[in-house]
């Protein structure tokens, strides 16, 4: 998974119809797990561009898109937020939250 900028992102809602940008920080423990799931995520959606950025350098984003903890996935349809998702429950539940 790249590290991806605020404009990397964005660029990339322009361009994919489904976009998943994960936040964390580097010491967090849950995050830590929560990328190991996203990196299986990557293997079985690799046309779904996934990426993410250390929380801690995003202060601004993080108030903007109201950020209520780590880990976060945002995930984009059709250039909008479609999710939050905060509590990283499996493999199979981030599969299905990508892909419906």
């Amino acid at each position: 998974m790249e590290e991806w900028t605020i404009n990397t992102w964005k660029e990339k809602m322009k361009n994919h119809e489904v976009t998943a940008f994960y936040l964390y920080t580097p010491f967090c423990g849950t995050c830590k797990v929560a990328s190991k799931m996203l990196e299986v995520i990557e293997e079985l959606l690799p046309n779904i561009p996934i990426g993410k950025a250390d929380i801690n350098f995003l202060e601004d984003f993080a108030f903007e898109q109201k950020i209520e903890s780590v880990p976060c996935l945002i995930i984009t349809k059709n250039g909008e937020i479609r999710e939050k998702i905060y509590a990283f429950k499996s493999v199979p539940n981030l599969y299905e939250k990508l892909t419906l």
